[in-house]
Parts: structure tokens; C-alpha cells; sequence
């Protein structure tokens, strides 16, 4: 019987540095020093607590959908976040807006025209003015604000309900499409430090306390930098979304339940041509369960608001065969864009 042979102590060898060097040696280790203590506290150089030792740290996770989140499945996604049923298309009583000959809308086409022409054309000393710059103006000339994407525009009264009842009921029958085996939550940021808070941003007593419509632009000049239409749909209606459940817990509580006054908030998204319009309808903040009242959404989605903006006259053979200015213009398109503008108050 061979017996086995005795195991060696290892011996601990010391990790040659070059340390006592004090420069750089080829072949040597890197020295680990331990973290130099100022003796006082410096806010700008100090590491800050851990997340499990602050005060609004929690185990259960909360899950932030901000503004630069980028939704992988779009609307659908979206759709299964917030519990909401999708209908193509405006709904009437905004649509009777458009088509609606005594409101004149059709007196402000030309206008419109020459708005589109400012930003593109007029309002800059370069030759083809970038994106980031006619954007944001043609979006001021359109609605007379100046700010950044995610503009909310507030009104004294609400927008009315646009579905009645039993189209509020039959939503009872509506499934929710479902997109396994990907998370529905796999673009939202993840934190465990977090405190809940219902606020809609205004004071009590402030006359202009409903949400009337929400505005994104997308504005960036590098393509890969902009939201996909999908995508920015999606966005608009998160926080459409975001903005009616914060109202409708100020006005009916905190409890899930389906709203006896269904609240109605708006969305408008542009890249200064391609126009997304949105209305949302929050009919229930039971949110837990798939099953029972959805909310709705209506969507009419990539309206051109000009075909092309030909900023440098495109020359061949000596002849202009694409002047300077604004082809394809879409009437149609900026109507709708008034009309959602209009809605709730004619």
C-alpha cells in the first residue's frame, strides 16, 4: 500500500512592488495603498454612503421611466405598462374640430406655410440650418412657447371624457398583448432609492391646475441620437400616462379603482416635420390586474407637416430645377395640430 505524500505548507510569497521605487518598473506589481483620510469631511471628494445605508433605501426595487428611456417593443410595450387599449386614428370630437368649416382653420394655412418657411429658411445665417435650431423655432411659431421637449400645456377646466360609457365598458373585452419572453420593464432604470410621491408639479389653489396637452421635440441633428417614431410614441404616452394619474389621485385618491370622471391628457411629438399626435384616457388606476376597464389611447401617427425644405436651389445644366423653399406643404396636418390645441374649449 503506497501512502500518500505529505502535503507542503504553501508559503506565502510577498508581492514584489515598486513601490519604494517611486516610479514605474517594468515586470514589477502595481502597490495598493490604503485610501488617504483627509481628517474632515469634503463633499466634493467624498464617497458618499452606501445605497443600503440611506434612509430611503428599499428592499423592493422601483422601476423610473424618464425621459431618455428608449422602449425596445414601442407602443406595445407602453400599452402593457399603463394597462391601455389602442385606437388608431383621432377621436371624433377632435377630428369634428378639423373638419369644422365654421372655426376658419383653413384661414391659417397660409400662415402656417410661412412659419414653416421662418424656421427653415429665414431664421438663420447658415446656408441649411441644423435640426436643433429650426425645430425648437418652428414649434415656437406654431405655439408661441419657448422651453425644452417635454413642455406641459395646463387649462382652468379639463379636457371632457371623448369615450362614453359603454365604450369605457367594453374594454372589459380587450386583451393585452403580451411580448414573452421580454420584460415589459427591460428599458425602465432600476433603483432602490426612492421615495413615492404623488405630485402633479402645482400648488394648491393655482387656477391653471389641469393638464391640457404634453410636447416633445426631437431635435437632436444626429439621426442616432433622435427617437424613433415608435419609440417617441411610446414616450409620449408614458407620460401622458404619467401626468392623468397624477391628477386623477389628487382629485379621486390614492385607492385603484375605475374613475366615475375618466381624466383625458394630450400628447404632440415633432422632428420639425414628422408630427405624432396622441390623446389618452385614463379611465382606471387599478393597474395591478390585466383583467376588467382599460385605459384608451388614440394615435395618429407620422403626419408631415411639408414633404421637403429645399434651403439651396438645387442647379443642373445652368437651370433651376429645385428652387428655394417649401414643397409638399400638409394643411391637413396642421389642422390637427390646432385642433388638439382647441379641444376642450370649443
Amino acid at each position: 500500500m503506497v501512502e500518500p505524500r505529505p502535503v507542503r505548507e504553501q508559503v506565502e510569497l510577498d508581492t514584489v512592488t515598486f513601490a519604494e521605487r517611486l516610479h514605474y518598473v517594468p515586470g514589477l506589481a502595481r502597490p495598493r495603498f490604503p485610501p488617504w483620510q483627509r481628517g474632515w469631511h469634503d463633499p466634493w471628494h467624498s464617497p458618499g454612503p452606501r445605497c443600503e445605508e440611506m434612509p430611503l433605501y428599499k428592499e423592493r426595487g422601483c422601476y423610473i421611466c424618464h425621459q431618455g428611456v428608449r422602449m425596445l417593443e414601442g407602443v406595445r410595450q407602453a400599452q402593457w405598462l399603463t394597462k391601455t387599449k389602442l385606437v388608431e386614428g383621432l377621436p371624433p370630437a377632435v377630428q369634428g374640430i378639423v373638419d369644422n368649416p365654421a372655426l376658419g382653420l383653413q384661414e391659417l394655412e397660409e400662415r402656417a406655410k410661412h412659419m414653416v418657411s421662418h424656421a427653415r429658411l429665414w431664421d438663420t445665417a447658415e446656408a441649411a440650418p441644423k435640426r436643433e435650431k429650426y425645430c425648437p423655432v418652428l414649434f415656437e411659431n406654431l405655439i408661441h412657447v419657448r422651453g425644452l421637449s417635454g413642455i406641459l400645456m395646463n387649462s382652468v377646466t379639463p379636457i371632457p371624457p371623448v369615450a362614453s360609457k359603454e365604450e369605457i365598458l367594453a374594454t372589459k373585452e380587450h386583451v393585452l398583448e403580451t411580448f414573452y419572453p421580454i420584460a415589459p420593464t427591460i428599458d425602465l432604470q432600476e433603483v432602490n432609492v426612492y421615495k413615492e410621491l404623488n405630485d402633479t408639479g402645482f400648488r394648491d389653489g393655482y387656477p391653471y391646475s389641469h393638464p391640457h396637452t404634453l410636447f416633445f421635440l426631437e431635435s437632436a441633428n444626429v439621426r442616432t441620437d433622435r427617437f424613433r417614431p415608435e419609440q417617441l410614441r411610446a414616450k409620449m404616452l408614458m407620460f401622458a400616462f404619467g401626468n392623468a394619474l397624477a391628477k386623477a389621485r389628487v382629485l379621486h385618491g390614492n385607492d385603484p379603482k375605475v374613475l366615475e370622471q375618466p381624466v383625458v391628457v394630450q400628447s404632440i411629438g415633432t422632428d420639425g416635420q414628422l408630427f405624432q399626435f396622441m390623446v389618452f384616457q385614463l379611465n382606471t388606476t387599478d393597474l395591478v390586474s390585466n383583467d376588467g376597464v382599460k385605459n384608451l389611447v388614440w394615435i395618429d401617427s407620422d403626419q408631415n407637416l411639408y414633404e421637403r425644405a429645399q434651403c439651396v436651389p438645387e442647379i443642373k445644366k445652368g437651370v433651376v430645377t429645385k428652387p428655394v423653399g417649401i414643397s409638399g406643404f400638409q394643411p391637413d396636418t396642421f389642422k390637427k395640430f390646432l385642433a388638439l390645441y382647441l379641444h376642450g374649449t370649443v
